[in-house]
């Protein structure tokens, strides 16, 4: 293995999650995606009623177990592990993906998150949230869960920038999304930002000053995940695609893109993923991200062509 490239990126030239997994763990390990049975503030009227723009009717959790009528997580979670079997025997992170998974009261919140992790093939919670409905009770009682059991909380960021953010109706702006980051690394909680690559109207340059800013936070965050932005069918973006055809990355110029990307962040933050899943029922475009495979091998050989790796020019302020 090259010396540039740290013993614990396991021979990945960037620090994947399944890296950091096997480093902490000792073992491979698995993400259970599971339904928390919540809606979103910004589809049930609080603040809006569609959603964001890109989402689709399952709120991001079209891979999720649903959930099942008794609401019984030890039986959802059941089910997901058979669902996922021919890839994994477990261990697993409970991850509740769907919708906004902090927006319930605190006491039901308990109640589930406590019956996930006491499950003894969890090894972990992964909470999918919005930065607007992370009140102090809610991150206070995460941060009890997380001496228990390490509980990751992945916020949807997509960008730094306010004219997009309104454009795509995400419903909060960047100080609600800083307020949040700071108050979950002081209660020691891991925090993972999700990041939307190729969102309509945003240009290399605009891209690429979003993932600066995640690198640049201090405290840094635990770990980014970028995917390119998926066209799906019943949302307000596949109407303005059909009506109005924006840009969406070819594969090689994604792959190249993610690449240059990769190079400005920390070496230390975890790579949660460096592109994504669009359900191929609903997918528009691009119609190359279903073919996971072969993206992944267009990055390993992206990396090799280009001799690069993450941290490359990532610059310290």
């Amino acid at each position: 293995m090259p010396q540039h490239i740290p013993e614990h990126y396991l021979g990945r030239p960037y620090y994947a999650l399944d890296s950091y997994l096997k480093s902490r763990f000792g073992q491979k390990v698995y993400k259970l995606s599971l339904d928390g049975g919540m809606t979103c503030p910004n589809r049930d009227g609080r603040i809006g009623a569609g959603g964001c723009s890109f989402c689709s009717a399952g709120g991001s959790g079209d891979f999720a177990q649903g959930r099942i009528p008794s609401g019984d997580v030890w039986e959802q979670i059941e089910l997901a592990k058979g669902q996922v079997a021919k890839k994994s025997k477990g261990p697993y992170i409970a991850y509740f993906q769907s919708y906004t998974n902090t927006y319930a009261p605190v006491e039901y919140l308990e109640k589930l998150f406590m019956g996930a992790i006491s499950h003894p093939d969890i090894l972990g919670l992964s909470v999918g949230t919005r930065p607007d409905c992370l009140e102090q009770e809610k991150v206070e009682l995460l941060g009890r869960l997380n001496k228990i059991k390490p509980v990751w909380v992945e916020l949807g960021l997509q960008t730094m920038h306010e004219r997009t953010a309104k454009n795509i109706r995400r419903g909060y702006d960047l100080s609600c999304f800083e307020d949040a980051h700071r108050r979950l690394a002081g209660a020691g909680l891991l925090e993972v930002v999700h990041l939307i690559l190729g969102l309509p109207g945003e240009t290399r340059e605009d891209m690429l000053e979003t993932v600066r800013y995640v690198a640049g936070l201090n405290p840094m965050p635990h770990g980014v995940k970028l995917s390119m932005l998926h066209v799906l069918k019943g949302t307000d973006m596949a109407l303005e695609y059909e009506n109005n055809p924006f840009y969406v990355f070819s594969m090689d110029a994604y792959v190249d893109f993610v690449i240059s990307c990769i190079e400005q962040l920390p070496p230390d933050l975890v790579v949660h993923r460096i592109t994504g899943d669009g359900p191929k029922s609903l997918l528009v475009a691009p119609l190359w991200s279903a073919n996971k495979r072969e993206v992944m091998n267009a990055f390993a050989r992206g990396f090799r062509e280009r001799d690069t790796w993450q941290g490359k020019n990532f610059t310290r302020c």
